[in-house]
Parts: structure tokens; C-alpha cells; sequence
């Protein structure tokens, strides 16, 4: 078989030498190329495989939006689901040979549709004789070989997510989610898979999983006193070794963890929440990462490891089961093992095939369960609102999220020691489509506003808190000077902050002067038409990713907590809706803030 020249790194002039990586270190491929060091000129034994990946499916296994209760459809006009990922699979199985693949997961694969929502909360999958999960009957169907544990695994709680496990036919890994008490993995830290070869000895490939600390901060009610969950280096420093010595030929971490650096809790915990890039750089060992939790596509990118100068390969195959990563490795037999001479990886678009009739087939019956839950009506609306604005005017759909919530505490509350104290409420514009249409309300219609599964919390604010607060929300937004035109495809978002990271507070008034720089933005805050006093206390009913430090945002996550339920909000504004029986914006709604330019409203 001829050299295979193609570029390593697509660019560098070593690259375009056909660099081959031996051990750690770089070798001109050319030197163990035609023969030399292999006997009587005998051409060197080569093998190659792929590795496929999804991260971050979310419950989606067809290609449908349960909150529109129609086909996904996006801008970019991706799709969604398992069951596209299972047609790719095959293509990619046909092609190379079933024989020459792994297929790997790197999390998040039990929340995110109604779909995972019906058999974790509706039917669950818990009950005695319960049914088996949509994500366990599809992944097992398409054959996975290991899947990471992601930080959206324990939003249902550990015996969910113990359930959902077995139920797998593949091992759920994380080797940094350990028993709080033992120290000892609390999951398969790792698995090894033998590839068969046309040369004799196999191919050993250690899969190793890593999930994300914030999990000890953003599910602290399930796993706190259960589980904790160190850095992801100090736990690959400690197994990639482990897995070399065991004589892994090939070691590929799946990480549920970005590639950034970066952290959206703060300094609460000790480590990043998005270290693939780090553990490539600073774990000797790894020839590729799976990498997941960011949501962004990266088909190829490479990492260089400090120690021994070798190129890490990553890739991030998107969300949804939108694109499928596929890593092709080329091996040499050299001294007696084998080495990965060159990796390399891309990403394929699911919106190219077909779905499967095998997974559509399989799970048809509890398609047509969920599309008949979601469809039920609740109650009725007098007028029609959407979120379609909501990122930049205080909108009724909004308000009604807050009204909920601060309903709902107040009464929690009533009759303790905290009674009397005002009760404010902060909410997001998760979704900028989400709408409650006039006439029926549907559970659809309902979820889609609120399409996470956080719950409720009562924390103890004062006024100059609430001001930090809300100054460190207003970022959200970019510095507009006056006079200048304001287009709102470019307002908002400043420096990445996702929709979810912009609050609105209700029950106080004030503006958001957009031409000043951050944190000297919140104008004329007031609460009962007085400016607010600093010392003054509130109660601020808050989702617990916020509580507890999502988003990084100021006081909110030390502060006293008053009270907390474990239902979901999405319930709650439900069950709401039910007992209302009917929606009136004009019973609710107000404009509490806006934003402003020197005192001018913007909008």
C-alpha cells in the first residue's frame, strides 16, 4: 500500500511531509516508509479505523420539535435526532467495515425534548415493570460501543439516571464522578474495545470518559453527600497512563466539556468547565477528544501536548444528533505494537439522509404517546404573546414566567418569618419563538416557554445586591451610543452571553441606559415608586441553575436560601394555567424596565 501523503495538519511544511507520530514524537514518514527497519524489504503492516461520535442529543431521537409539534426546522436548516444519526452510522459501517468502527457518545442524552421528559417524569422509566428509554432503545439499536455521562444526566436524579444505565447495552462513563464517600469511580471510568486486524495482533482502543465538575454546582440537590466530581487533567493524568500500561494502542477521551477554558460558575469550584483543549495540551498520551457541552461544530482542530510537542486531534459534532463526528486513525506496526501514525477527524451534516425506518419503527408507539401528551389542552388565552421580542422590551409572555413564580413563593412562604418581605422574580427569554396562542393552551404551548428542567428557589437579596445584579444582567447587552441606530440583530448577546444569561427582573422598576459601559447601566431603580434603598431586604424567586451560580451572577448563589421545591417551573406554570383556567395578560402584565439612551427610550 502506497504512503497515504495527505497533509497531517492541512497547512505546516512538516505536515506536508507526511508526518508520522511514534510514540510521542514526530518521525518523518518516509523513515519507516519502503521497507526500512521491517526485514527483507517486506512493506510495513498498516491498519486503520474510524471512530464515530455524537455529544449532546438531548432526548432527540426523531426529527421533531415537540414545542411546535412539527418537523425541526432551523435558519441554517440543520436536523435533529437519532434516527439520522443511525443512517450516517450505517453509510459509514458499509464504507469502511463494521469491523473497523467504534461509535461513542460524549453526553447530555437524557434531557432536553418532551420525549425525555414523558419517561423520566410522565411514565417513567423508574416505575416498577416501566417502560425502557427512548435514548436506551435507539442507542442500543445503533450500537454503541460507550457513551460519557454529561451534566444534564442527573437533572432527574441518580436513580433515573441509574435506571437509564441499565437499560444501556454500553457502559456510561466518567471517570472524575466519584462516590462521595469512597473516592472510588461511581461509573465506569473507562472501556477497553479490540479492533480484529488483517496483521495478527489486535487493536487495543481505551475509550476514556470525563464529565463536567459544574455538575457538583448545577444538580447540587441530586448529588450533594452522593457524588463529587474533581478536574477533568487531574483525572486523565491519573487513567491515560493506567490505560497505556494496560497496553492501549489508541487512547480517545470523550469529554462532556467545551474546548474554551472557560467557566460559567466562577471561582465556586476549583475547575474548568471547559477543559478538552487543556487535557489535550497537558495530558501526555491522548491521541483524540470527543468533545461535547458547548454546542458548537468543530470538525477538526488540533491541540499541541506541552510535553511531548504531539498533535491532539478534537472535534465537536454540533448537538442534537445534528452532525456526526467521524475520526479516521492510520496505524504502522512498528517494534512490536502498534502506532498511530496519522488522525484526523470531520463532521457529517445529518440534514444529507434520510432517517432510519429501523429507530422511527422501533420507537413509533412512544412518539405518538408524547405528540398526545404535549397536545392536551390546559386552558385558554384572552390574547395571543410571544417571546419574539422579549430579549429587548419587557413582554407580557415574560411577565407571566414571573407572576408564576413569585405567586408560587409568596404563598410557600406565607405565614413564616419571611412573609411580609417583598417578592420579586427573575425570568429568561429562553426560547426567542416560544408563543401562547389566543384561544387553547396546550402543555406544549406552556413547555416551550420554559424548555429547561430547572426548579424554584426563594433567596434573601438586598436592595444594593439586586443593583449588582442587574448591572451584571444588563452586559447582555452591547454599548449603543447615543444618536446611533440601533439594529436588534446586534443589541444583544455582548461577548457571547447566551439568551439564558440575560434576567428581567420583575416587581421593581428601572432602565438599562445602553450607551453607558457595563455597570453603570441600571437607571432610576425603584421599588413602590421610591428609589430603591440599599439596605432594604427582598426575596428573589430564582431557577436553581441561577441559585446556584449558573451564569456566574453576583450574591445570589451566597446568599440565604428561604425556601426551594423540587417541581419544575415548566410544571408549575402548568398546573398554573390549570387552575386559572384562563390566561389574561392585561391581569399581569407590566413594563418594569427598558432600555434607554440618557433617559430616551429606546424602543
Amino acid at each position: 500500500m502506497p504512503l497515504n501523503r495527505r497533509t497531517f495538519l492541512g497547512t505546516s511544511a512538516a505536515a506536508g511531509a507526511g508526518v508520522a507520530i511514534a510514540g510521542g514524537s514526530a518521525v518523518p514518514a518516509a523513515a519507516h516508509g519502503h521497507g526500512h527497519g521491517h526485514g527483507h524489504g517486506r512493506p510495513p503492516r498498516r491498519y486503520s479505523f474510524t471512530v464515530m461520535g455524537t455529544t449532546d442529543l438531548h432526548g432527540n431521537v426523531f426529527n421533531w420539535d415537540y414545542f411546535t409539534d412539527k418537523e425541526f426546522d432551523d435558519k441554517a436548516r440543520n436536523d435533529v435526532g437519532l434516527a439520522k444519526i443511525s443512517t450516517l452510522v450505517e453509510q459509514v459501517r458499509r464504507e469502511k467495515g463494521r469491523r473497523n468502527t467504534l461509535m461513542i457518545d460524549a453526553g447530555d442524552t437524557i434531557q432536553g425534548t418532551q420525549l425525555s421528559y414523558y419517561y423520566a417524569k410522565i411514565d417513567p422509566i423508574t416505575a416498577k415493570r416501566g417502560p425502557v428509554h427512548p435514548m436506551a432503545q435507539a442507542m442500543n439499536a445503533i450500537g454503541y460501543d460507550a457513551a460519557t455521562l454529561g451534566n444534564h444526566e442527573f437533572n432527574y436524579g441518580i436513580p433515573v439516571l441509574r435506571k437509564f444505565e441499565e437499560q444501556c447495552d454500553f457502559p456510561l462513563l466518567g471517570a472524575n464522578a466519584l462516590d462521595a464517600k469512597t473516592l472510588r469511580p461511581a461509573f465506569a471510568p473507562y472501556v477497553i474495545k479490540r479492533l480484529r486486524t488483517p496483521h495478527g495482533r489486535d487493536v487495543k482502543v481505551a475509550i476514556l470518559g470525563l464529565t463536567n465538575p459544574g455538575i457538583a454546582i448545577w444538580d447540587k440537590a441530586n448529588v450533594s453527600g452522593k457524588m463529587v466530581f474533581p478536574g477533568l487533567e487531574e483525572q486523565a493524568a491519573k487513567f491515560v497512563p493506567r490505560l497505556r500500561s494496560m497496553g492501549a494502542d489508541v487512547v480517545i477521551v470523550s469529554a462532556h466539556s467545551g474546548s474554551s477554558g472557560t467557566s460559567s460558575y466562577g471561582d465556586q469550584i476549583p475547575y474548568v468547565e471547559n477543559a478538552a483543549g487543556l487535557v489535550a495540551e497537558q495530558v501526555p498520551g491522548i491521541d483524540a477528544i470527543l468533545v461535547g457541552h458547548a454546542h458548537q461544530e468543530i470538525p477538526e482542530y488540533f491541540v499541541e501536548n506541552k510535553q511531548t510537542g504531539k498533535k491532539v486531534v478534537l472535534s465537536e459534532p454540533l448537538k442534537w444528533g445534528q452532525r456526526l463526528t467521524l475520526f479516521d486513525f492510520d496505524l504502522v506496526w512498528e517494534k512490536g505494537r502498534w502506532v498511530v501514525e496519522k488522525a484526523g477527524s470531520q463532521v457529517l451534516n445529518s440534514n444529507t439522509v434520510a432517517e432510519d425506518p429501523k429507530i422511527t419503527g422501533l420507537l413509533a408507539d412512544e412518539h405518538k404517546k408524547v405528540v398526545a401528551y404535549v397536545n392536551q389542552v390546559i386552558g385558554t388565552s384572552t390574547a395571543a404573546m410571544a417571546t419574539a421580542e422579549a430579549a429587548w422590551k419587557d413582554e407580557p409572555i415574560i411577565d407571566l414566567i414571573n407572576v408564576v413564580q413569585a405567586e408560587t413563593v409568596k404563598a410557600a412562604l406565607a405565614g413564616g418569618a419571611y412573609a411580609a418581605l417583598p417578592v420579586l422574580s427573575q425570568a429568561s427569554c429562553f426560547s426567542r419563538t416560544a408563543q401562547i396562542p389566543a384561544g387553547d393552551v396546550t402543555i406544549k404551548d406552556a413547555a416551550g416557554l420554559y424548555p429547561f428542567e430547572n426548579t424554584l428557589e426563594a433567596r434573601l437579596l438586598t436592595g444594593a445586591q439586586l443593583k449588582d445584579y442587574l448591572e451584571f444582567s444588563a452586559r447582555y447587552y452591547v454599548q449603543t451610543p447615543v444618536g446611533a441606530p440601533v439594529d436588534t440583530a446586534k443589541l444583544t448577546n455582548a461577548d457571547n452571553t447566551p439568551d439564558y444569561n440575560y434576567d428581567a427582573v420583575s416587581g421593581l422598576t428601572y432602565e438599562i441606559d445602553i450607551a453607558k459601559p457595563n455597570g453603570s447601566r441600571i437607571v432610576n431603580l425603584s421599588f413602590g415608586g421610591k428609589p430603591i434603598d440599599p439596605a432594604a431586604e427582598f426575596v428573589l424567586a430564582v431557577n436553581n441553575y441561577r441559585a446556584s451560580g449558573g451564569g456566574n451572577f453576583p450574591h445570589v448563589a451566597g446568599a440565604k436560601q428561604l425556601w426551594a421545591n423540587s417541581e419544575e417551573i415548566r410544571n408549575t406554570i402548568i398546573a398554573w394555567v390549570q387552575a386559572k383556567g384562563s390566561v389574561d395578560g392585561a391581569q399581569f402584565a407590566s413594563v418594569d424596565w427598558r432600555l434607554t439612551r440618557e433617559g430616551t427610550p429606546v424602543f
